[in-house]
């Protein structure tokens, strides 16, 4: 079960799978991200089509364009009222429902049953195609598709695919997280290392190179962490806690798009998620950037490493 919880005043959870089989959700979502992700790891060594994107020095790929197109492909296809948000397209709205409550394609007598286009509800996707971009760029092998799910703003469905290793993790919101042998996965207790905690950090590409509440935040995570992994690609990084493998992810404006599917991996696994002042994280979908600030942890770990941030100074 999820251990962050909501601020008071953010309304209660619905039931998560009210009106949609979130399992048939699942089952889609894992086919088209294994799909996406076999695309691109076939491509790996070939020509990658590097673009600038913006500039502060991100990139887009031809490996990007690919998995999403093929992701969208799958999800329209199954779901044409849904709403998706994908990084490299944007937002994309849904088809309006059509009397009986189908849609058109392959799939829409499914996407009726599974609660498609129904009203007083918002299904939406979120979309990384290919989180860790600037990794493949240079020739590293550490990249992962995300795919997420919310209904109205709650993520409900979460799913990160490793194309190299071949592995997949999954989760439902209170229905717990499934690891790649199809076992329920539980993230480990384990206590701190004496030499410090072993951390991953990520911020959003809105925050400037110079932004000093994020440098004074990493730089007190660097003094006093064991080690500070800087992946390049958050969902690998949500995954990795999960497992146990690290000890927290701190985060400083977090990219929207990375943050549900991996969010709820390990949130369904027992991490706890806080805002860096120790306050209950909240997790709903088109939040400002200054609300995607966050320290994950096993929750034995909790207290230590908020501690740590507050340290830091950038609470003041």
């Amino acid at each position: 079960m999820p251990t962050s919880e909501r601020p008071e005043g953010a309304g209660p959870r619905d039931q998560p799978g009210d009106g949609r089989d979130l399992e048939r959700a699942r089952a889609l979502a894992v086919a088209a991200a294994r799909e996406a992700g076999e695309a691109v790891h076939e491509r790996f060594h070939g020509d990658l089509k590097v673009q600038a994107k913006g500039s502060s020095g991100d990139l887009v790929t031809g490996l990007d364009v690919l998995s999403e197109k093929l992701i969208l492909e799958r999800l329209r296809t199954a779901y044409p009222s849904d709403r998706v948000i994908s990084e490299e397209a944007g937002i994309l709205e849904g088809e309006a429902a059509s009397p009986a409550g189908g849609g058109s394609g392959g799939d829409a007598g499914g996407a009726a049953a599974a609660g498609g286009g129904e009203p007083g509800r918002t299904w939406t996707w979120v979309v990384d195609p290919l989180d860790g971009t600037n990794n493949v760029a240079i020739g590293l092998p550490a990249y992962v598709v995300g795919i997420a799910l919310c209904a109205d703003r709650d993520p409900v469905l979460g799913v990160v695919h490793d194309p190299v290793a071949g592995r997949t993790w999954s989760a439902i919101r209170g229905r717990g997280t499934l690891g790649p042998d199809e076992t329920c996965l539980v993230t480990p207790p384990r206590p701190v290392h004496p030499a410090g905690p072993l951390l991953a950090w990520t911020q959003g590409h809105g925050v400037g190179r110079g932004n000093p509440r994020a440098l004074r935040l990493r730089h007190a995570l660097e003094a006093e962490a064991r080690r500070v992994l800087q992946l390049w690609a958050p969902l690998m990084c949500w995954v990795m806690l999960a497992r146990g493998d690290i000890d927290g992810f701190v985060a400083y404006e977090a990219e929207a798009v990375d943050l549900p599917a991996g969010y709820l991996i390990a949130a369904e696994a027992g991490v706890s998620v806080r805002r860096l002042d120790g306050t209950p994280f909240d997790d709903r979908l088109g939040l400002p950037d200054a609300d995607r600030s966050y320290v994950a942890g096993r929750p034995e770990a909790m207290e230590a490493l908020l501690d740590l941030v507050a340290r830091s100074g950038v609470l003041g």
